[in-house]
């Protein structure tokens, strides 16, 4: 992602922010090209391990057009799945960390290489999101999956 989709994609992410052309500003110079943005306003995000993060993206791909956007950590020990606000204060899953309004979230700059978390599926700038059922019977499509291997 560079130019035009990169800005855009800035531009949402930091709508999130108290102080959206303050963050723009801090992460814009930040050597590392991350930023810390509260959850739980355009959206909240369930942290999966990667061992079912991985299928389960791959499972989401075949059901839905895009899915939302998607981080990974250093690593790839964790993902993290974007999806609507308030789905993190009603999602019971075992594994499953939900992080919605209260917390935050460490995000990379799309377009930029970091040397830690990563975007595997940037966001468009849209406000896309990941709808949560489809996420919940991809996880289950993937763990039956990696169950029967």
């Amino acid at each position: 992602m560079a130019g035009a989709g990169a800005r855009t994609a800035v531009d949402w992410l930091v709508s999130a922010a108290a102080d959206p052309q303050g963050t723009r500003f801090e992460w814009e110079r930040n050597p590392l090209g991350v930023v810390l943005l509260p959850a739980g306003r355009l959206w909240d995000v369930l942290i999966l391990p990667g061992r079912i993060g991985y299928p389960t993206l791959d499972v989401l791909g075949r059901m839905a057009e895009q899915p939302g956007p998607v981080l990974a950590d250093f690593g790839d020990e964790r993902m993290g799945f974007f999806v609507p606000p308030g789905t993190a204060a009603r999602w019971l899953g075992t594994g499953v960390r939900a992080v919605g309004r209260g917390t935050w979230i460490v995000v990379p700059y799309p377009g930029r290489p970091t040397g830690g978390v990563r975007w595997l599926v940037p966001p468009d700038g849209t406000g896309h999101l990941t709808d949560p059922v489809l996420l919940e019977l991809a996880m289950h499509e993937a763990a039956a999956t990696l169950a029967g291997e």
